[in-house]
C-alpha cells in the first residue's frame, strides 16, 4: 500500500514502517501506544480529488478508498455509510437555534456507525490471509463484525460483557458469531480478548488497539464535511466511550486539513455519562491519561471504566479547543425523546448522548444559537429498545375491538 507512509506512535512519536508492527507501539503499550496512520499525501492526491467525488457513483463509504488503508480487492460486499445528515426545521425551531444539523449514523448495516470499522478490519483481515478475526464489545461493534463476517465467511469470535442487551446479542447469534459471555465488565471482556489474540493468533478487530479501525470511522466526518460542501461547522458533539469515535473524527479532519481541502478544523466535543466519564475528568484536570473508574450508566455502549483511545480522544478536543461534557442518564433520556419527537431520529442511549451534551450546553447559552453544529447519533434505538424507552411517561391504552371503547379515551 504506497499511499500508507507509516504508523506513528501517539505518545512516544516512534514510526514504524506499515509491516513492522501490527498494533500498538512496542515501547508504549497498548494504552499509550496507538498509532496514527500517516499517508503519503502527494500519493493520494493524485487519486482524491473533489471532482472525482462530485462524480463518482459509489454511494459508501468506500467512496473515500484512496484515503483509506485497504485496497478493492478485499472489501466486503455490503453497503456501509453514506447515511443521511438532517437538518430538521422543526427541532431547530424548538430548540430556537438555525443551523444544527444531524448525523444519522444508526441507518448503517447493523444500525451503528461501528459497520464502518468493522468493514476496514475485515478488509484487513482478508489481506492478511486471517481466517478469525475478534473483538470485545458491549454489542455495537460486535454486532457490526459479525454482520460483515457474514458476507466473506471469516470465522467471528466475539467476547461481550453478560449485561450486554439482549437486541445486540440477538444480532450476534443471528450472524453466526461464536459469542462469549464474560461474567464482569466490558473492560474485562476486553482484557481477555486481547489475551486470545495474544495467545491463539486471531486477528483484533478492537478499536483503541488496532490502528486501522480509525481510519473506518474517520469516514463518517469525510461525509459530513462533503455534504456540508467543505465548508467545517463550528462546533460538533460526539458520544465517548472507548474514545475512537471521537479521535477518528479528527483523524478525518486532520487528513482533509493535510489535503488543504478544509483550513480550519470544528471545534469537537466529547460527551460522556456522568457515570462513565474518566475521559471528562482528565480533561478538567489536566491530566494526559484517565483514572480507571467503575462506570455506572444506562447507555451500555459508552459504559466504560478505562478508555481504550484515551491518548487520541484527548488530543482531537484539546487540539481543536474543545472539550468533554459529562451528562446525567435522564438527560440522554430526554435527549432520545426530543431526537424521536421532533426529528424522526431514534437513537439508542449512547447515540443520543451527544446530544445530550449540545442541549447542555446550549440550556448554558455557551453556544451562538446561529452556528452550524451537527450531532452525530452514533446507533439507533432498536439496538437497546428498553433502555431508548426508559424515559418514556405514555403508557399504552388497551380497548375493546369497539368504537365505544375507544371514544372512552377521547
Amino acid at each position: 500500500m504506497g499511499k500508507v507512509k507509516l504508523l506513528r506512535c501517539v505518545s512516544c512519536g516512534k514510526e514504524y514502517r506499515p509491516n513492522e508492527v501490527e498494533y500498538v507501539c512496542t515501547g508504549c503499550g497498548k494504552l499509550k501506544g496507538t498509532l496514527d496512520v500517516i499517508y503519503d499525501y502527494e500519493v493520494v492526491a493524485k487519486e482524491f480529488m473533489k471532482e472525482k467525488l462530485r462524480g463518482l457513483r459509489e454511494f459508501s463509504h468506500w467512496r473515500y478508498l484512496p484515503i483509506l488503508p485497504v485496497e478493492k480487492e478485499f472489501i466486503p460486499p455490503i453497503n456501509v455509510g453514506f447515511t443521511p445528515l438532517y437538518r430538521i426545521e422543526r427541532l431547530n425551531k424548538y430548540l430556537g437555534v438555525e443551523n444544527l444539523y444531524i448525523k444519522d449514523d444508526g441507518r448503517n448495516p447493523s444500525a451503528s456507525l461501528k459497520d464502518r470499522a468493522s468493514s476496514v478490519g475485515v478488509a484487513k483481515a482478508l489481506e492478511k490471509g486471517r481466517r478469525i478475526i475478534t473483538a470485545a464489545s458491549t454489542g455495537n461493534a460486535a454486532a457490526s463484525l459479525a454482520n460483515i463476517c457474514a458476507t466473506v465467511g471469516l470465522d467471528c469470535r466475539i467476547f461481550v460483557p453478560k449485561t450486554a442487551p439482549q437486541p445486540k446479542i440477538a444480532q450476534l447469534l443471528v450472524f453466526g458469531a461464536k459469542v462469549y459471555a464474560v461474567n464482569g465488565t466490558y473492560d474485562q471482556a476486553f482484557e481477555l480478548c486481547l489475551e486470545a489474540t495474544e495467545k491463539l493468533g486471531w486477528y483484533s478487530r478492537n478499536t483503541g488497539f488496532n490502528p486501522y479501525m480509525c481510519e473506518g470511522k474517520k469516514t463518517v466526518i469525510l461525509e459530513i464535511m462533503e455534504e456540508l460542501n467543505w465548508n467545517p461547522p463550528e462546533r460538533i458533539f460526539v458520544s465517548v466511550g472507548d474514545g475512537c469515535i471521537i479521535s477518528s473524527v479528527y483523524k478525518g479532519l486532520f487528513d482533509l486539513f493535510s489535503l488543504s481541502w478544509i483550513d480550519r478544523y470544528p471545534r469537537i466535543y466529547g460527551v460522556q455519562a456522568e457515570g462513565a466519564a474518566p475521559l471528562y475528568k482528565a480533561w478538567k484536570e489536566n491530566k494526559n491519561m484517565c483514572e480507571p473508574m467503575v462506570p455506572k450508566t444506562f447507555a451500555d455502549s459508552i459504559s466504560v471504566g478505562i478508555p481504550r483511545d484515551q491518548v487520541k480522544a484527548l488530543r482531537a478536543v484539546r487540539k481543536t479547543n474543545g472539550g468533554f461534557i459529562a451528562v446525567p442518564d435522564d438527560s440522554i433520556r430526554e435527549a432520545i425523546n426530543i431526537l424521536a419527537r421532533y426529528a424522526g431520529v431514534f437513537a439508542e442511549p449512547a447515540g443520543a448522548a451527544a446530544f445530550a451534551g449540545f442541549l447542555d450546553m446550549l440550556s448554558r447559552n455557551e453556544i451562538d444559537k446561529k452556528e452550524k453544529v451537527v450531532v452525530l447519533v452514533t446507533g439507533g434505538g432498536l439496538k437497546d429498545p428498553a433502555g431508548a424507552t426508559s424515559g418514556i411517561n405514555e403508557k399504552i391504552i388497551e380497548i375493546e375491538p369497539s368504537f365505544s371503547s375507544l371514544q372512552q379515551y377521547l
